[in-house]
């Protein structure tokens, strides 16, 4: 047991020397920050450090680093978590995480959750796939089982689009988030992309296709809407999504009807007449609860979280806008997760909270690596803040990923060279190429002409639109099939480490809680 914990810290220290506290930014008001928000052009700023120069400086900070894990190690912390918050940072690679680290200013900063005590690492195959997408992997981290690509909350007897398959409830598997309310806590939902889409809709649907958002592409798939319930309605009238908390993100189109219009004038996409939000707030009435629908960021801050037992936020049509592009109509994920907890906290048995930000993998997907690394930064100050909401004394936070990205760093790029700026080598072809590219996507358009490879020596590469270079041309680019990291913070934290089976991420949780079939009871008998 020595023996083990003593190549665990010096594992520990290895994977820690490269990494430094971020030094505090100048204090801003909140109004400030967000205005400075867009670019954050004062924390882009590259200073030499001359104490790097000195082996005592990299002696003296490994001796920091081995001094806390020492005395993390003292004493394990095994209380149980009353709160559980999952933040998932979708499609959030390893390389987007140090590429977001080097876009904050430099390779010796930290990404907020980097500095938790714990890491690991899980794989992230499907059933039938060994590249993943974001409806297998939610049904594996969210309830311990792994299904087959583009399913949700069904294991792998369900063949992806199968009319039949899904009707049978034997298949639908049970997530974290009905363990926490059937153990009396409550639970919610924040994301950023709509919350019908496939990572908040593993905490309560199960259909056989991801994309059965609204009845009609139920039915355009060729099967009934009657028999195969669409997500949107799962979530309001099914009993895991009915008794969510708080739900908030995009989508409103996919809750009305396309004959209704919404409050920013945009049309539904339903075909059954419905309006799924009137059904919602009608079902709270009916329930005698404090119900609260908003769709603006206005409406979720004049919300008194003391007295709303149940929140419905829907502030896009679609997905949320990317975080750089926000308008007063959306709130910020930070915003999100603020309000969320905030309500949460007010149930004496605890909650689960799952947190998405779901626009990482968006950006990736169309090659612009700079709106990548905003939306990890923000998502990174979410997590900050939940942290600062909460204790480590009775809230875990886990912090991973579903899947990776093709997005790799490469060249050989000074230490504090912009991250977004081409290769100081040329190629052999002697033009020059991007630093962060991707293996394949849309960026193929600046990547090669009927003249080959391009020259982008003018090119604006820190254009938030810009599509960085992929060698294969694709519509969309593709996720990765490599593992992705888990983070964690809290009671039971050390459980975290390791390589292991996404699946195992909700079963650790749920121990950790003491909730689902994870208990500490149930495992005993």
């Amino acid at each position: 047991m020595v023996k083990g914990l003593a190549s665990f810290y010096l594992a520990g220290c290895l994977l820690a020397l490269a990494l430094v506290t971020c030094p505090a930014r100048a204090d801003l008001s909140d109004e400030q920050e967000n205005e400075q928000h867009p670019r954050m052009a004062a924390s882009r700023d590259y200073v030499e450090l001359d104490e790097e120069r000195n082996s005592r400086f990299w002696v003296n900070k490994a001796q920091s680093i081995l001094a806390d894990k020492l005395s993390i190690h003292k004493q394990l912390n095994e209380n149980r978590a009353k709160n559980i918050i999952l933040f998932l940072g979708d499609g959030m690679s390893v390389h987007t995480i140090a590429a977001t680290r080097a876009f904050m200013g430099d390779s010796n900063k930290q990404v907020y959750f980097e500095k938790f005590p714990y890491v690991g690492l899980s794989k992230t195959y499907a059933v039938d796939e060994r590249t993943p997408d974001s409806a297998s992997t939610a049904t594996a981290y969210l309830t311990g089982v792994k299904g087959n690509y583009g399913t949700i909350g069904v294991n792998a007897k369900v063949k992806r689009g199968s009319c039949k398959a899904a009707t049978d409830k034997a298949t639908h598997t049970e997530s974290i988030a009905q363990w926490a309310q059937e153990a009396g806590k409550w639970a919610g939902v924040v994301t950023t992309a709509r919350v019908t889409h496939a990572s908040p809709a593993g905490t309560y649907a199960h259909v056989a296709d991801r994309d059965w958002e609204h009845d009609g592409k139920v039915t355009s798939a060729g099967c009934s809407a009657d028999d195969n319930v669409d997500i949107a309605r799962q979530l309001v009238e099914w009993p895991v999504g009915r008794d969510l908390r708080v739900v908030l993100g995009g989508g409103r189109a996919y809750f009305r009807d396309k004959s209704m219009k919404d409050e920013e004038g945009f049309a539904g996409k339903r075909k059954d007449g419905r309006d799924l939000i009137k059904d919602w707030q009608q079902d709270k009435a009916n329930q005698g609860a404090e119900a609260k629908y908003v769709w603006s960021r206005n409406g979720l801050h004049d919300v008194d979280l003391s007295r709303t037992d149940y929140l419905l936020g829907l502030f896009d049509v679609s997905h949320c806008p990317y975080h750089t592009e926000r308008t007063d109509v959306a709130p910020s994920l930070s915003e999100m997760t603020e309000a969320a907890i905030k309500l949460l906290s007010r149930n004496e048995e605890g909650y689960f909270l799952f947190v998405e930000g779901g626009r990482i993998d968006m950006a990736h997907h169309d090659t612009k690596a700079r709106k990548a690394l905003e939306e990890t930064e923000e998502f990174a100050r979410a997590v900050e803040l939940a942290r600062d909401l909460t204790s480590d004394e009775d809230t875990l936070i886990v912090v991973t990923s579903d899947h990776s990205h093709t997005m790799t760093i490469n060249g050989y790029p000074y230490r504090r060279q912009n991250i977004l700026s081409l290769a100081p080598n040329l190629a052999d072809d002697e033009k020059p190429f991007t630093i962060l590219s991707y293996a394949n996507g849309p960026g193929f358009v600046n990547t090669y002409d009927d003249h080959g490879r391009m020259d982008l020596s003018n090119a604006d590469t820190e254009d938030a639109d810009f599509q960085f270079q992929a060698t294969v041309p694709l519509k969309s680019e593709t996720h990765g099939g490599e593992d992705v990291a888990v983070f964690a913070s809290g009671p039971h934290e050390h459980f975290f480490s390791g390589n292991y089976e996404q699946t195992t991420i909700p079963a650790l949780m749920a121990y950790a809680a003491n909730i689902g079939p994870f208990a500490k009871d149930k495992l005993n008998k």
